[in-house]
């Protein structure tokens, strides 16, 4: 494994610790990491603090649980809608006035906690230090922010102030001692009151924002570097609110956002034409000689592996499967008396094999799909995504569980035939998708894996990878999730409460060249983010990213990132069981 997969990896592993942390502090469930963000049920919580924010490489645990622990503190004691009402409208303000509201709520740790204690308080410092040790005290603008914010943590806390940084920010503290110490010392005073407490911090806020305009008047042509701390300091929040209501209001509704042109309105998905769609299997489109060579080929590169499919066949049994009563076990030495038994108690009073028991026998209560997705850049997973394939398909099918692998591509690249009819129509404005799709089908639920295991070789053919339009992709796979689903793999009616899981094989976001040139670039995004959602909320069938290399949980709320560039072993298949399992624990209870 690559050091960047390392990274992904261990980062993944963190934010579902921290967000399983994150639930059992604050009593709420639903929290997860979507696109490196703190997200609950799809919509993300902004931080507003910059002390929380984690950098893009950070994979400390320390650090992963003490925002945890702080946004469990902030859920727990600060009322938001009051919060909201008086916060400031500048960014600058804004920010400090958060800062404040943040630090109350860290202020109110339990005693009994101080574990929580020592990760806020280490986590606080380690921003200080680091704002310090990038130069942005350098300025008087800096030196300002940073020591106010370090004043009123130490007065929150009832602690001294870093050390290290102590002397250095002196002078500056003794300079607004009188016209803050007030409002500092009602800080500590009020912290178990939102209400006043936010007063004080209006107060400090506000003065803080007319030093720094008065600063920036007095410096003139040495505005733009003495703004250079505001600015950086600033620079974190990055519109978080915004992108916040955007992403709320994504999930709320069908309709994806389209921020192409003026003005900005929500419109519906649309698709330019589907006179060029398709629906095929590959195998049956490929000449004989050549598909045997890829199983050939498959059958060489497949022995190599080091995976025990017996083993995987129990393991998923016992996720995917339900005791079934099946008659009884005669001639028991315990358990219900029974009666065709009863003489021999008289003829042979030693005998003790006159009880019945019920026998249960395990049966499969799941339906599975994979759907891979044959964009160009997954050209070179081919071969390890069809071996994962067989392997999994294969071990389902001696658990007795069916499924169905399916893929989807585009019929051309750069739009193909339906981006030359757009253009004769006179290039009208928001097309929608412009690109012939491909539906393909590897292995139907209704076959076997032994008489379905020669097509995927098809996998393996290289100009079958084109480009991708996966929100589309998701929709037809659940479609015929639900049909096989309803009627059952063999054409029999499913049993009640079979649950139906969805495994999306993916390298990364949608791409359509054309599409996304005739319409907003995250015109596909949006759409793919959309139905993942829709089809979750559904609860007709649970989604799992399994995403080759990197991280898919900005579109997949169930997620884990895969490394197929190794041998493929137990502890990988281990794994992609264990959150096959923990997609769809309770998909089956939903209506």
């Amino acid at each position: 494994m690559s050091s960047a997969q390392q990274v992904r990896r261990r980062q993944q592993y963190l934010e579902e610790l921290a967000a399983a942390s994150l639930g059992a502090l604050s009593g709420q469930a639903g929290w997860a990491y979507r696109g490196r963000r703190l997200s609950r049920h799809a919509q993300a919580l902004p931080l507003r603090t910059p002390h929380l924010r984690l950098e893009e490489d950070d994979c400390t645990l320390d650090n992963y649980r003490a925002v945890s622990d702080a946004i469990a503190l902030r859920l727990l004691h600060t009322n938001e809608a009051l919060h909201l009402a008086a916060r400031p409208a500048l960014p600058e303000t804004r920010l400090i006035y958060d800062l404040l509201e943040q630090l109350r709520v860290e202020a109110l740790v339990d005693p009994d906690m101080p574990g929580v204690k020592e990760n806020l308080a280490r986590r606080f410092t380690d921003w200080c230090l680091a704002f310090y040790h990038a130069g942005l005290t350098e300025t008087s603008s800096g030196i300002l922010i940073y020591s106010v914010i370090q004043s009123c943590w130490s007065r929150l806390m009832a602690c001294a102030v870093i050390h290290e940084t102590e002397d250095y920010i002196e002078t500056t503290r003794a300079s607004f001692y009188q016209a803050l110490g007030a409002d500092m010392a009602g800080l500590r005073r009020t912290r178990f009151d939102q209400a006043a407490y936010q007063q004080h911090a209006l107060s400090i806020s506000l003065w803080l924002e007319q030093e720094l305009a008065e600063s920036l008047e007095e410096q003139d042509g040495e505005e733009e570097d003495d703004s250079d701390a505001r600015q950086r300091f600033a620079l974190f929040l990055e519109n978080e609110d915004e992108e916040a209501s955007l992403l709320e209001e994504q999930a709320a509704s069908p309709l994806p956002s389209h921020r192409r042109g003026a003005p900005e309105e929500l419109l519906p998905y649309q698709v330019f034409t589907t006179a060029y769609d398709r629906e095929l299997e590959p195998a049956r489109r490929m000449r004989a000689a050549l598909l045997d060579e890829y199983r050939q080929a498959l059958d060489t590169r497949l022995a190599e592996q080091k995976i025990n499919v017996r083993r995987l066949a129990r393991q998923l049994a016992r996720h995917f499967s339900s005791p079934q009563r099946e008659g009884w076990h005669f001639g028991e030495e315990e358990g219900i008396i029974d009666g065709r038994r009863l003489s021999q108690v008289i003829s042979s009073p030693a005998e003790r094999r006159v009880f019945q028991r019920e026998r249960w026998v395990p049966e499969a209560s799941a339906q599975i799909s994979f759907l891979i997705d044959c964009s160009g850049s997954m050209k070179v997973h081919g071969e390890a995504v069809a071996m994962l394939i067989e392997i999994l398909t294969r071990a389902l099918d001696m658990a007795g569980v069916p499924t169905e692998v399916l893929g989807f591509t585009t019929g051309a690249w750069n739009g193909g035939r339906a981006l030359k009819d757009w253009r004769r129509a006179g290039k009208p404005a928001r097309p929608g998708r412009l690109n012939e799709v491909q539906y393909l089908i590897f292995k139907p639920a209704s076959l076997a894996w032994r008489r379905a295991r020669r097509h995927f070789g098809a996998l393996l053919k290289a100009d079958l990878y084109r480009e991708g339009v996966d929100g589309e992709a998701v929709q037809w796979a659940c479609s015929r999730l639900a049909d096989h689903a309803s009627a059952g793999p063999t054409g029999a009616p499913a049993k009640e409460g079979a649950r139906r899981l969805l495994v999306v094989i993916s390298d990364g976001s949608p791409c359509d060249s054309a599409t996304n040139t005739a319409n907003d670039e995250q015109y596909l995004d949006s759409h793919l983010k959309q139905v993942v959602a829709q089809q979750t909320r559904s609860g007709r069938q649970a989604i799992l990213g399994l995403g080759v290399g990197l991280d898919l949980s900005a579109y997949y709320p169930n997620q884990l990132i895969i490394d197929l560039e190794r041998t493929l072993d137990n502890a990988l298949a281990d794994e992609i069981v264990h959150h096959m399992a923990l997609a769809c624990r309770h998909q089956g209870k939903k209506k």
